[in-house]
């Protein structure tokens, strides 16, 4: 076991519960590390249930084209810890040694006391930042924003607010408007905040809380729009048109995530000329989100000819959003498709998979080996046929593969292929094809 992976380990035993909400043991871990949080380059601080990651890497990419260095915070990693931190002085992950180090500095400063995982590796992730130049961090909230470990920027250069929809409801609460609220205590006094389009039940609470703190607020649809036009995405606001390429992303919802990208570096003052955004749209990278699997291990386990998809998606609102991309496929390209799903016990299965009805043959259920809080594939075959779909549960991603192939071989057909329920099953699968991030 290497050395950042022992002081993970005993971060991990700081405090008995995963998530405990609150910013108590974050300012006084920072102020004993002497404040890194108020050392760092301008922020731009994002909340939201789905599209973070997206948002977050589209931003990434356009501000990397305009020749801006950026730190990028995002949670949880697929395969390696370092992919959660990303260094604007080289744009890669962190190194093991400069984690090591930070994780060191920080469980010296702590002195024993409790803390959880996320908010003393959030103090490492300052403290690298604070130490390494770049011109912008880009800082995801982990869970809810009001007191996520991150929200103790006073004053970033923007915040913007994803898509809200149920998720961690024993955290954040049951509803969509407890959650909203949660969400929208990141929005700062006099500081511009970005939100997409919002369920009903959404609205009032980002709206509220941004009057609250005179913060000036775009919504995507009221304030801007994108949209496609022609095979090309319109940008339009009130200063006009930006005529521009379709996102590379997977699925007609990243042209929303694009939207909202947009409008905030407009916000932060960070927007370049069209062309850069243009470079920028054309180099997103976010894996684990509708991603084709182009060659490696587990295109090789599949039929000639199947297509196979990593989607790390596991709330209802991304169950929406991947069968819209699966069902689009189906029109342009028809073929069986298969899913093989694992997800945690603290997602709703039966929201995730309805989306799925009438467009999958078969789920073939499986285990998540990387964390102990996965539901077994008995369970979550149950819960998909609660859903309307059939399922069969397979003791390991390989063994539900090769099932996948014998109906293909039966069937005569070849098939499509979609992994998916968890970023943790989608970190396996891209460490078992041999294509994990880099």
């Amino acid at each position: 076991m290497d050395q950042v992976t022992k002081i993970l380990d005993r971060l991990l035993a700081l405090h008995p519960k995963e998530i405990d909400l609150s910013l108590g043991r974050m300012h006084r871990l920072l102020d004993a590390l002497g404040n890194p949080e108020r050392k760092l380059p301008p922020v731009i601080h994002i909340a939201g249930t789905n599209g973070k990651g997206s948002v977050t890497a589209t931003m990434r990419a356009i501000l990397e084209a305009s020749g801006k260095r950026c730190h990028v915070y995002t949670s949880p990693h697929l395969v390696a810890f370092n992919e959660r931190i990303r260094v604007g002085t080289d744009g890669g992950f962190v190194s093991d040694p400069v984690l090591y180090d930070a994780l060191q500095r920080c469980e010296d400063a702590n002195a024993g006391g409790a803390i959880t995982f996320f908010e003393i590796t959030t103090a490492a992730a300052f403290l690298i930042f604070a130490e390494n130049p770049a011109d912008i961090l880009l800082l995801e909230v982990g869970l809810g924003g009001r007191l996520d470990a991150t929200n103790v920027i006073d004053h970033p250069a923007a915040t913007v607010i994803t898509p809200v929809s149920m998720d961690h409801e024993k955290f954040l609460g049951d509803d969509l408007a407890d959650i909203a609220v949660e969400k929208a205590g990141i929005i700062k006094p006099g500081v511009p905040v970005v939100s997409a389009s919002q369920p009903e039940e959404a609205f009032p609470a980002i709206v509220r809380q941004a009057a609250r703190n005179r913060a000036p607020l775009k919504i995507l649809g009221q304030d801007f729009t994108a949209h496609p036009d022609q095979g090309r995405m319109a940008f339009q606001d009130d200063d006009g048109l930006i005529d521009l390429p379709l996102p590379v992303l997977g699925g007609s919802h990243q042209l929303a995530n694009a939207g909202v990208a947009i409008a905030t570096l407009k916000a932060a003052g960070m927007l370049p000329d069209e062309p850069t955004i243009e470079q920028g749209l054309k180099s997103v990278n976010w894996p684990g989100r509708l991603q084709p699997i182009t060659h490696g291990h587990l295109l090789e386990m599949c039929p000639g000819g199947a297509e196979v998809w990593v989607d790390g998606g596991h709330n209802p609102g991304a169950g929406v959003s991947v069968a819209e991309f699966m069902g689009e496929l189906e029109e342009r390209s028809p073929r069986p498709l298969y899913v093989v799903s694992g997800m945690l016990t603290t997602k709703d299965p039966v929201g995730f998979f309805r989306p799925f009805h009438g467009l999958v043959r078969h789920v073939g259920t499986v285990p998540i080996v990387s964390t102990t809080t996965a539901r077994t594939p008995e369970e979550l075959a149950d819960l998909a046929r609660c859903a309307g779909l059939e399922a069969t549960p397979f003791q390991s991603l390989d063994a539900a593969l090769a099932d996948v192939a014998a109906c293909a071989e039966k069937d005569g057909e070849p098939p499509r292929i979609l992994i998916c329920g968890s970023l943790y099953l989608a970190g396996e699968a891209l460490a078992r094809n041999g294509t994990a991030p880099d």
